[in-house]
């Protein structure tokens, strides 16, 4: 036995006490969990990998940011979406390097065609391996670059502090849309000085937005003020301004009938009596007829998708056109204006408001008489749309079985038109649809986004049966986290969209636009851990549908409905907004009746009879 043995107390420590354990120094992945704090962040979707882990390790450290797991890194990016439509703030998901990063771009091309404000934040190889092939290497750096509104690629912990706020200020300023960081591993395991992680920079905020040309703005009131027949176009521009009072107010100041377009939806309540509802593609005939003979045109916030005005050269061939837009780029790219106006929105149609006559004053009425007399000839039909069992009615009667604030997702086809013309919208920010890219596969993760930013609330999802397919895997994460979506599926056990173009414009050929197989997707929500109701088997549906929507947490809804029940109106793809397909009322109503300056003979009704509405 030695004589003595040597005292293991740290130098310092009066020996018998315990030693003082060493603060741990911060690293990279510690200041990135600090600085999204910093920026109000408290809900992150992700999947987490090798070359993301020590983000992870520092959330979990953290434990100030709630972590949603999902079941693929797309399905995280349309979460992230869903929480920033519904709030207008940006939102965050994480991915890790090469195959996760990959699947993040659908996700992200969304976000940058729709304008929505998402920040990606991916892991990366050590800097000593890009460029070598190294495993789970992917340049998604320079792989986003079209696809995004800004990226980066963080080349050392000290640019950290910098690129964080700068990504969350770019996302928010000016046209919102997304930004991607990528941040390699070593970045993320090297220290951080201690004082830089105890006083972070502070939040990246948006950029005041441009003020509008006083100039422009004149000559916009004095285009308006002058009209017979003016109209007003607002796009998601409004809603993403956070303009949609004002553009109402504008509206009923000057007896401006209003349109919207798919994005805009709920900018204008449905049931406003200057409501027209969406225009384009698959308007109420309506609405299309009644721009035909607009005179002035004011386009707040909308890019004149084609979706939206079909053959540009002939859209609104008598109006003068005044068009405010924040991105100036948008000002004469696809139809010529003649009065651009770049800036807010939101600013714009406040300066505007002050300097318009009076509807009564304006000799209005006569404009306004016309448009309820088109609105009377050629109503918008819902066929159905008192049984919960057809195409319409679910969408009618989920809608009668919640409050006004519940909000609304939809996947993209056929169940996405039916919705965006039947569901009566009150208000902004509770419509979330893929317009520009028009992704099947969004609706349910983007749903759970919403659910997540707005427990509160009820949340609808609409989908199809092609869609639901593209994330379905997603059903655990609503399971999981117990959100309370709604999932109502039109299952027509087809790609109904495609169908119906193979139907109408390929002589009919179907081809692969029908599955072979039926899918039980009552079990397969089951499965996942979230209860279903098949309507099909309901001796009281509306009933069993109204017990489903009211019960906490997630549930899926099935409906059956016909592979050949098209969704009209439709203006064939490439023709001008005039030349609709279908929609009428049943020959011998009397609301058919066309007088000669509404008769539009290159067109033919292709409807059933059903509840008339205005859209």
């Amino acid at each position: 036995m030695p004589a003595h043995t040597p005292s293991r107390t740290a130098p310092g420590t009066a020996p018998g006490a315990a030693p003082t354990p060493r603060k741990r120094q911060p690293n990279g992945a510690d200041l990135v969990i600090r600085l999204l704090e910093r920026q109000g962040i408290d809900v992150i979707a992700g999947i987490p990998g090798g070359a993301n882990l020590p983000l992870y390790d520092a959330l979990g450290r953290a434990g100030s940011i709630r972590h949603v797991l999902a079941r693929h890194e797309q399905g995280a990016g349309f979460m992230a979406q869903g929480m920033a439509r519904v709030t207008g703030r940006p939102a965050v998901f994480f991915a890790t390097s090469g195959p996760g990063a990959t699947n993040t771009l659908t996700a992200i091309a969304d976000a940058k065609l729709d304008s929505v404000p998402v920040v990606c934040i991916t892991g990366q190889v050590p800097l000593s391996l890009v460029g070598s092939d190294a495993f789970q290497e992917v340049d998604i750096y320079g792989m986003s670059i079209p696809v995004t509104k800004h990226n980066f690629l963080v080349r050392s912990v000290e640019e950290l502090a910098e690129v964080i706020p700068a990504a969350f200020r770019i996302a928010a300023s000016g046209r919102p849309g997304p930004v991607l960081v990528d941040i390699p591993k070593n970045v993320q395991m090297a220290p951080v000085d201690q004082a830089v992680f105890d006083n972070p920079p502070q939040p990246g905020q948006p950029a005041p937005p441009p003020a509008p040309d006083p100039a422009g703005i004149s000559r916009a009131a004095a285009l308006l003020n002058a009209a017979k027949r003016p109209m007003l176009y607002l796009g998601g521009g409004v809603v993403a301004s956070g303009a949609s009072d004002m553009a109402v107010q504008l509206a009923e100041r000057a007896g401006l009938p209003t349109v919207m377009t798919l994005m805009a939806l709920g900018a204008m309540p449905a049931g406003h009596p200057l409501s027209l509802g969406m225009l384009g593609m698959h308007a109420a005939r309506h609405t299309n007829l009644l721009l035909a003979e607009c005179d002035v045109l004011l386009v707040a916030g909308a890019r004149f998708d084609d979706r939206a005005v079909g053959k540009a050269e002939r859209f609104c061939p008598q109006a003068t056109i005044i068009h405010i837009d924040i991105d100036e780029s948008e000002l004469d790219k696809i139809l010529p204006v003649h009065c651009g106006i770049t800036g807010d929105v939101g600013l714009a149609l406040a300066e505007l408001l002050p300097l318009m006559r009076p509807r009564a004053e304006a000799g209005r009425e006569a404009w306004l008489t016309r448009v309820e007399e088109c609105r009377r000839r050629h109503p918008f039909v819902m066929p159905g749309a008192d049984d919960p069992r057809t195409p319409y009615g679910l969408i009618r009667c989920a809608a009668d079985a919640v409050d006004h604030d519940a909000i609304v997702a939809t996947d993209v086809g056929q169940h996405q038109m039916r919705t965006a013309q039947a569901y009566p919208l009150r208000g902004p920010r509770r419509w979330l649809t893929s317009g520009g890219l028009g992704t099947m596969g969004f609706g349910l993760p983007a749903a759970i986004g919403a659910a997540l930013a707005r427990p509160e609330a009820t949340v609808l999802c609409f989908t199809g049966d092609g869609s639901l397919q593209m994330n379905i895997q997603e059903l655990a994460t609503a399971a999981e986290e117990g959100v309370n979506v709604k999932i109502l599926l039109a299952d027509n056990n087809a790609l109904g969209l495609v169908r119906q173009q193979q139907e109408l414009f390929y002589e009919g050929r179907l081809v692969a636009s029908t599955y072979r197989r039926k899918v039980d997707f009552a079990l397969i929500a089951e499965g996942f851990g979230v209860p279903a109701v098949d309507l099909d088997a309901s001796e009281h549906p509306l009933r069993d549908l109204a017990d489903a929507l009211r019960a906490p947490g997630p549930c899926l809804i099935r409906v059956t409905v016909p592979a050949g029940a098209n969704v009209y109106p439709m203006v064939p793809p490439g023709a001008d907004n005039l030349q609709m397909i279908g929609g009428e009322p049943e020959p011998g109503d009397v609301m058919s009746t066309l007088s000669e300056d509404d008769d539009d003979s290159d067109t033919h009704a292709d409807a059933t009879g059903g509840r008339h509405v205005h859209a």
